[in-house]
């Protein structure tokens, strides 16, 4: 079950178990076991025996005797497994933590960073984009969740994946697909190619997290791995911040744009979404020059490979701390033999078409998700899920629901301050200066022009307008309902007909009418900007909370951490009760977020750890992508009560809390244990 494997300075040597027995030797590796054990330790591999086509019936001890042999050889595995984890432990000791995980910290670092400029990328375009593109409020609300949606389906691809080709590999594909299509959708024109750019960078940027977390934890001891992946998630804030300030430092600057006629535009938004592929490519840059993760090529057999990586950990490190002549010794190590099952019945496959849905899909994602769910890991698995699940629709749901509260009460303040005019009577007067946020009523215009001009906000009911006059006029919320216009010119503006509402056209006429959209929202300039410095102070605001759990993950562990965050949070929610201003709600919204990522950061934590290597990035895959349909529900559910009632939402988030919080109680504890 299995091979003794010697290790040197210089490389190392396997003692097989067969060759000592020709030899007439008795190996360390083979003790305990007889003929019979070799036999069924073969099928259980799914490697058939000589004799497996001519079976008779098996009478009852037969089958007792199998059955006691396979159970004897689990254990036995088992044993081998833990050895295993156990002297990797060692080696990583040897190895010491120092220059090589810190410059591996920052190289996953940029592609946590990736994930985390993901998340705010349609958000801080919406406001602009719909301009160019003509967003209905359906199509903005699909923009908003095709993201997640694309990394849903990301995670669980690439998380199986990277457990049977390898945590980098993996990953720069993945980063590769999000850095391609990213740098698409900031070209094209339409609607719905745009909508598939942002699909696809999400599917690519989805393997980000469960693969960054697993891969960098295979290169920590026991007593640096929480502190140090709870350092780690600090970079998905900086990936926030980063997209926050170059939506403020680009979008505003419309100047920064240029159009082909009306055929291709190419706005300062666009030159935003190009800017957020960067830490992505960057991360694709420098993941280029880091090795693949030892333990995954221990777990497959790859000993030379693993051994020359290990190496390569501890000279780099003892060099970086003055001791050059320090020579990697590893005394000796043991490691299990295990079912390769992606690579044993598929060297040829039935059909062409078989290769990729089979091979890809089935065969290396969909066996790995199902051992997941095994007798051994079921209860561990089901208990996880609740607890991402119930994390996540209450944190997403809250975080989107929070700006769009503050947009409710900002749209309600501007609505306070609408000036009214009732019955006003106008002659031979020119309009060339803005006009906002005003309610004309039973007015009379004879003989008026207005040029050159901005309608925000403006509504006009049960008006005349006689020989009138409208030139080069751009409106946002702008209606005339109920209205008469007799003898009116409408020359270069975008007042097109569907905002004459119930309204009479008596020799009237429309020349050369602007193209644009009907943008029936609040719109003002500076709400744009209030959108990225929220987003900024939110983001910001969780340094605190991923300070103090790198600090204390190691110290109080993980379920602790999780569930003592988790209450806070619930009890954090129901301040949201007294959030009636803008201001508010802001620091609502710090508070809940500088709270909550300490429950995240021991999730995280938590989940690398609960799993042993051949399964830790599909479990943790399909954790994340559970966690992204989660967001999907809580966004939906919570925005659809804006302006409607706060309890509701409150309610929710808190139940879910506190749901989530309880079972995180029932998680084994695995501060202290060896990765497995």
């Amino acid at each position: 079950a299995a091979d003794r494997v010697l290790w040197y300075g210089d490389g190392y040597y396997r003692n097989d178990s067969r060759a000592n027995d020709d030899d007439g030797g008795h190996s360390d590796s083979t003790e305990g076991h007889d003929e019979e054990d070799e036999i069924y330790e073969g099928e259980y591999q799914g490697i058939p025996g000589a004799e497996s086509g001519k079976m008779g019936p098996v009478d009852g001890m037969a089958q007792q005797a199998q059955f006691r042999d396979l159970a004897q050889f689990e254990a036995e595995r088992r044993k081998d497994q833990e050895e295993l984890a156990q002297q990797y432990e060692t080696i990583l000791q040897e190895c010491g933590h120092g220059k090589f995980q810190w410059t591996l910290y920052f190289v996953l670092g940029l592609a946590l960073m990736a994930d985390g400029v993901e998340i705010f990328v349609v958000g801080f375009v919406l406001p602009s984009a719909e301009k160019d593109m003509c967003l209905s409020e359906e199509s903005k609300g699909m923009l908003g969740l095709i993201v997640y949606l694309g990394m849903m389906v990301g995670a669980f691809v690439w998380g199986g994946l990277a457990d049977r080709i390898g945590r980098r590999q993996t990953l720069l594909v993945s980063l590769s697909i999000n850095s391609v299509f990213a740098f698409f959708s900031s070209f094209v024109q339409g609607y719905s190619s745009f909508l598939f750019c942002r699909l696809l960078s999400g599917v690519g940027i989805g393997g980000s997290i469960p693969i960054v977390f697993s891969y960098y934890s295979e290169f920590l001891a026991q007593e640096k791995r929480g502190e140090h992946l709870s350092w780690l998630c600090m970079f998905w804030m900086i990936g926030g911040i980063y997209a926050s300030a170059m939506a403020w430092a680009i979008i505003p600057h419309y100047g920064w744009s240029f159009q082909m006629g009306s055929a291709y535009q190419f706005h300062s938004w666009r030159v935003f979404v190009l800017v957020c592929a960067f830490p992505s490519v960057a991360a694709i840059s420098a993941l280029t020059t880091m090795p693949e993760s030892p333990r995954f090529f221990l777990e497959n057999g790859k000993h030379d490979e693993a051994w020359m990586i290990l190496k390569q950990v501890h000279d780099t490190n003892m060099r970086a701390k003055g001791y050059p002549e320090r020579v990697f010794s590893v005394s000796d190590t043991h490691t299990h033999a295990r079912a390769h099952t992606h690579t044993q019945n598929h060297d040829q496959p039935n059909s062409n078409e078989s290769i990729i849905i089979n091979f890809f899909i089935k065969d290396l994602v969909w066996s790995n998700f199902l051992a997941i769910f095994s007798p051994e890991y079921r209860r561990t698995t089901l208990m996880m899920m609740a607890v991402w699940f119930s994390m996540s629709f209450s944190y997403y749901g809250l975080t989107v629901w929070f700006p769009d509260m503050i947009k409710y009460l900002q749209k309600q303040e501007y609505s306070s301050r609408t000036k009214v005019f009732i019955k006003e009577k106008v002659e031979h007067v020119t309009f060339n200066f803005t006009l906002e946020n005003q309610v004309h009523r039973n007015g009379e215009y004879f003989n008026n022009k207005f040029m050159n001009l901005k309608m925000k906000s403006m509504v006009f009911e049960d008006s005349l307008f006689d020989e009138c006059y409208f030139e080069d006029i751009t409106s946002s919320n702008t209606f005339f309902k109920n209205c008469t216009f007799i003898a009116t010119l409408f020359y270069n503006t975008d007042l097109f007909k569907y905002r004459l509402i119930n309204s009479k056209l008596i020799n009237s006429t429309f020349l050369h009418n602007k193209e644009g959209c009907m943008l029936s929202d609040f719109s003002d300039e500076n709400n744009a900007y209030m959108i990225y410095f929220v987003s900024f102070l939110g983001t910001l605001a969780v340094l605190p909370g991923n300070i103090v759990s790198a600090l204390l993950m190691d110290k109080i562990g993980r379920l602790r951490m999780l569930a003592g965050s988790s209450v806070i949070s619930c009890v954090s929610c129901f301040f949201l009760s007294f959030g009636n201003s803008e201001s508010a709600m802001i620091a609502l919204l710090c508070l809940f977020g500088g709270i909550s990522i300490a429950s995240w950061n021991a999730l995280d934590v938590l989940t690398v750890e609960l799993y042993p290597s051949d399964k830790r990035c599909t479990a943790f895959g399909f954790l994340n992508a559970l966690c992204k349909l989660a967001a999907v529900l809580g966004i939906s559910i919570f925005t659809s009560f804006v302006g409607i009632t706060k309890a509701v939402p409150i309610l929710f988030a808190s139940g879910a809390l506190a749901a989530g919080s309880f079972l995180a109680f029932k998680l084994p504890e695995t501060r202290g244990h060896v990765l497995q």
